[in-house]
């Protein structure tokens, strides 16, 4: 809390982070404040100021939401879902969950409604044990778009740094593949395959050539400097399509066959599909030889944290 007393956000955000470790475990308004170093008075002005409800019943409310989770997911009797409530007596959970949910649990239970209770703030219980908290900074659907993007090409960096510590035998066994996509994949030419895709559409835009040879057998350091050099120049093409609003533009890309059409937005999606799966495919690889610290490389994390 600011000195003169106000609201500063990340009160309110720690208050819901020790609420929702507690809530196996739910204690009374006193241990919050505790576990968050405020007075009980301090902490009353944090909440009420920050969600417009008061401690209690903002715990309440996120408890009641979760007894009524557990109702429907579980064989509990309800009894125990009180309990696991914080409430000390069957009479004093029945009272409170029919004045919130317009019905006494085991009859709720039958023919349930919404679990979400009216809130002035959109924070709710969330299953298994979280809790679903609106965004303070609304982050657009653009924003995703370019974040998803930043994301494949760091990504990506990351796995060919860390393929540079194998040696040309792993860097060359054959990757378990369906071939769908790719023939005799090994994480050497999927890589080279992910940073070539870039390369190929950057030369699409400025109406050059791609020259398929580079990746034959392209040494991983090399794989490296193109995706330095080619990776921000088909983000900054992105960045200004998307700003422009020009997703339905059209690129005429000459093949084989003939002359084919795509859209700025086809091409962001074509590079997230196939580049993805063959990041997956390499992740997999990469574990096989020991290198786990990339997990999935799943984007949730990377999204919210950086998308602006």
């Amino acid at each position: 809390m600011a000195a003169d007393g106000t609201l500063e956000t990340d009160d309110f955000a720690e208050f819901v982070t020790v609420l929702g470790a507690s809530l196996d475990e739910p204690g009374g308004i006193d241990d919050l404040a505790r576990a968050m170093h405020l007075s009980r008075a301090q902490l009353g002005r944090v909440v009420l100021a920050a969600s417009g409800e008061t401690p209690a019943r903002f715990t309440r409310r996120i408890l009641l939401e979760r007894a009524a989770v557990a109702l429907l997911r579980s064989e509990s009797t309800v009894m125990q879902v009180a309990l696991d409530a914080g409430y000390d007596s069957h009479e004093g959970f029945l009272r409170a969950f029919e004045r919130a949910y317009g019905a006494a649990p085991s009859r709720w239970r039958v023919a349930p409604g919404p679990v979400a209770l009216p809130s002035p703030n959109g924070v709710h219980f969330l299953p298994p044990s979280g809790l679903r908290i609106p965004g303070m900074e609304r982050i657009g659907t653009m924003d995703v778009l370019i974040g998803m993007v930043e994301h494949h090409l760091w990504l990506t960096g990351e796995l060919a740094h860390r393929a540079g510590r194998l040696p040309d035998a792993a860097l060359d066994a054959p990757v378990p593949s369906t071939e769908l996509v790719d023939d005799a994949p090994t994480i050497r030419s999927l890589l080279s395959r992910i940073v070539g895709q870039l390369q190929m559409w950057n030369d699409v835009m400025a109406s050059r050539d791609y020259d398929w040879s580079l990746e034959q057998d392209e040494p991983v350091g090399s794989i490296s400097a193109r995706l330095d050099r080619e990776g921000p120049v088909f983000l900054d093409e992105m960045r200004r399509v998307v700003a422009e609003g020009r997703l339905d533009d059209t690129l005429v890309f000459v093949e084989k066959d003939g002359p084919k059409l795509y859209t700025y937005g086809g091409l962001i999606a074509h590079v997230l599909t196939f580049g993805g799966h063959r990041r997956v495919q390499v992740l997999g690889a990469l574990t096989s030889h020991g290198v786990t610290d990339l997990g999935f490389g799943d984007p949730r994390e990377w999204i919210p944290e950086h998308a602006a």
